[in-house]
C-alpha cells in the first residue's frame, strides 16, 4: 500500500483508492465493517434497545472546550448558520432514552479537529449507546458487547483475520475471561509509580498517556477497565464519583492500543449539571436544553462509545488506523474519492 509521508505527514496516495482493490487485508476490512453493523444491531435488537436516526450537525457539543478537554470540535457555516459537526450524538442517546425506556444507540460518524496519529482520526465511526442504570450496569454490557462482537470475529471471519493478523490468540484471550478486570485511576497511578512517562499531571486533573495505558496492558491484564478518573479530566457531564466531587464515576476500557471504550454515568439532573458546568468552567449557553431536560425529566442513565477503527486496529493487529479507511479523510487536506 502506498502511503506518502513527504509532506511531513501520513497521506494517501493517489493510487490509494486503486491499490486497496488488490490488497486482501481491504476485503477483510469490509468483512469486519459489515460484521460491526449486523451483529450490533443484533445485539441491541435482543436487549429491547431502539436505533435513532440522528443528524450529524450539532449546536451542543460533547466535548466542549473546558478543563480536562482534549477534543477540539469542528465548527462550519451552514447557509449562514455557525454549527458543528458531531463529535458524539451522546446528549441525543440521553434524549432518546426519555423515547426508549431500554435505552437507546447508534453507529454513525464523529468528527474531530485535532490532528490525526497513528491511533486518532479525524473522522470516525461511532457505537455509542445510552442506557437506564449505573455504571456498574452498562460496564457488564459493554463486556457483553465485546464478546459478542469477538465471537462473531471467530465465527465469521478467524481464517481471514488470521491471515491478516498472523493470529486469532487476542481475539481468543478476550473471549476466555470470566470478568474483565478493574482497576481505579488512583489504583492505576500507583501502579505506574514515578514515571514521569506514564501519567501526565495537569495540576488539578492528571491524565494517563499511551505509554501509561500500555505498561498498565502489559503488567496487569490485556483486557482492563480503568475506572474512577479525576472529574476535570473528563468531561462535566460524567457523574460525581464521592461526596468532594474529585473523581468521576466513569470507566475506560483499555485493550489493544489503549483506551478503545469509554464509558460514563450521567448526572440526575438540572442542578447537579448546572454544578458541573461551573466547576469545568463551561458556559450554560449552548447546555440550555440538555439541563432543562435534565431538571424537568430527571433520568437515571449510563452510556458508553466505542471507537470502530480503535477495534478493528484490535482485531487485525495493524499499527496505523489511519490505514483502516475505505475512504480517508484529513483536515484541511483534500482527498479522493
Amino acid at each position: 500500500m502506498k502511503t506518502d509521508f513527504s509532506h511531513g505527514g501520513w497521506r494517501p496516495s493517489p493510487d490509494r483508492f486503486l491499490d486497496i482493490l488488490d490488497d486482501p487485508m481491504y476485503r477483510t476490512l469490509v468483512d469486519l465493517q459489515d460484521l460491526v453493523t449486523t451483529a450490533t444491531s443484533g445485539f441491541w435488537a435482543e436487549r429491547g434497545v431502539k436505533s435513532l436516526h440522528l443528524p450529524i450537525t450539532t449546536g451542543t457539543i460533547s466535548s466542549p472546550m473546558g478543563r480536562g478537554s482534549d477534543s477540539l470540535p469542528v465548527q462550519i457555516d451552514l447557509f449562514g448558520q455557525p454549527t458543528y459537526l458531531a463529535d458524539s450524538m451522546q446528549f441525543m442517546l440521553e434524549y432518546g432514552c426519555r423515547l426508549s425506556p431500554s435505552g437507546a444507540w447508534y453507529l454513525m460518524p464523529s468528527f474531530r479537529g485535532e490532528d490525526c496519529d497513528e491511533t486518532h482520526l479525524n473522522q470516525f465511526f461511532h457505537s455509542e449507546a445510552e442506557l437506564p442504570g449505573d455504571l456498574d450496569a452498562c460496564m457488564e454490557v459493554v463486556e457483553a458487547y465485546m464478546r459478542h462482537l469477538a465471537a462473531g470475529v471467530l465465527d465469521k471471519h478467524r481464517d481471514s483475520v488470521l491471515a491478516v493478523a498472523g493470529s486469532v490468540a487476542h481475539i481468543e484471550q478476550m473471549l476466555a475471561l470470566d470478568a474483565f478486570p478493574r482497576m481505579t485511576f488512583d489504583e492505576a497511578v500507583a501502579h505506574l509509580g514515578d514515571d514521569p512517562y506514564a501519567v501526565t499531571d495537569h495540576g488539578d486533573w492528571r491524565t494517563l498517556t499511551r505509554r501509561g495505558e500500555q505498561r498498565l496492558l502489559e503488567e496487569v491484564s490485556p483486557v482492563l477497565w480503568v475506572t474512577h478518573y479525576d472529574h476535570l479530566s473528563v468531561p462535566f457531564y460524567q457523574a460525581y464519583g464521592d461526596e468532594d466531587r474529585r473523581t468521576a464515576r466513569n470507566a475506560d476500557l483499555l485493550f489493544g492500543l489503549g483506551e478503545i471504550v469509554g464509558c460514563g454515568e450521567r448526572h440526575l439532573d438540572g442542578h447537579e449539571t448546572r454544578a458541573a458546568l461551573a466547576h469545568h468552567e463551561v458556559a450554560e449557553a449552548d447546555y440550555e436544553w440538555y439541563v432543562r431536560m435534565k431538571q424537568e425529566r430527571p433520568m437515571h442513565t449510563t452510556g458508553f462509545g466505542l471507537g470502530v477503527e480503535r477495534w478493528l486496529m484490535w482485531v487485525l493487529g495493524h499499527k496505523d488506523i489511519r490505514d483502516l479507511q475505505l475512504a480517508p479523510r484529513l483536515n484541511g487536506v483534500a482527498t479522493a474519492p
